[in-house]
């Protein structure tokens, strides 16, 4: 049977983000993920995990300037030592929160950079960074994003992505798999995940199009969830989609799911 973790970044919100650990326990899930933490101070977050009874299982490590529309800086010339000091950030709090993986966002292609520089800092940096949570006793994932919703972004799919993971070589370093970015950009979703599932740390979901819920457009998420049970996938899936009519209204897909 499938696990769901909540989104906490998607779901839930239109209430500030530290009540929705409460509404995500309310709604049947046990355990949450979220982008980013770093606004809150790391007691105040655990605080809620406990008074709700819930696991978090992924966050990201810090990404750039987001309001000003980066989406990682790994792969940045030049921003090497602040994606240096991010990854000591992302051990503090996942230590703190009792999180064992981080996924690490590449970022976007800037104007002007050529594709060999952008890849040779991004490999130096995901090993440095693999290094640091290897010692650190952590998981790192790198995600491919599809580039309708992000024009530009280095990693778009899954091959290429785990062609660069091999470049890298680092024993704790996985592919985190969205099936919603990964339909956009190449579908073939159920033969990839059994051909890629050793190498799958943490699967995320949404629906096609459109970004809502499963059972909302086109992927047959009943066969992917069966799929998945039938592989041996024994991971969270993170509900990572833009809730179609409020939150809760639409969770008759996780009720079916779990029967």
């Amino acid at each position: 049977m499938p696990k769901f973790a909540a989104n906490l970044t998607m779901l839930f919100n239109e209430v500030p983000f530290l009540d929705r650990f409460e509404r995500a326990a309310r709604a049947g899930f046990e355990a949450v993920e979220f982008l980013f933490p770093y606004a809150h101070p790391a007691p105040e977050i655990r605080a809620h995990l406990q008074a709700n009874g819930l696991q978090l299982v992924l966050h990201n490590l810090p990404a750039g300037d987001w309001d000003a529309g980066e989406r990682g800086i790994a792969c940045l010339p030049g921003r090497e030592a602040e994606f240096r000091a991010g990854v000591g950030r992302a051990i503090d709090y996942a230590h703190a929160l009792g999180v064992t993986q981080l996924n690490c966002l590449a970022g976007k292609a800037p104007a002007g950079a050529t594709e060999s520089d952008l890849r040779r800092t991004l490999v130096r940096n995901l090993r440095d960074a693999a290094a640091a949570l290897q010692a650190a006793g952590l998981k790192l994932l790198v995600e491919p994003i599809n580039t309708y919703d992000i024009p530009g972004f280095f990693l778009s799919r899954s091959g290429p992505t785990l062609a660069l993971l091999d470049e890298v070589g680092a024993d704790n370093l996985y592919l985190q798999y969205d099936i919603y970015h990964m339909q956009r950009m190449e579908g073939e979703l159920a033969a990839t995940l059994s051909a890629q599932l050793p190498r799958i740390a943490h699967i995320q979901l949404a629906d096609n199009p459109g970004r809502h819920e499963p059972g909302s457009g086109e992927i047959h998420y009943p066969f992917l969830f069966a799929h998945l049970d039938r592989i041996g996938y024994a991971g969270w899936i993170g509900c990572e989609y833009k809730p179609a009519a409020g939150t809760e209204a639409g969770l008759g897909w996780m009720r079916h799911a779990r029967a």
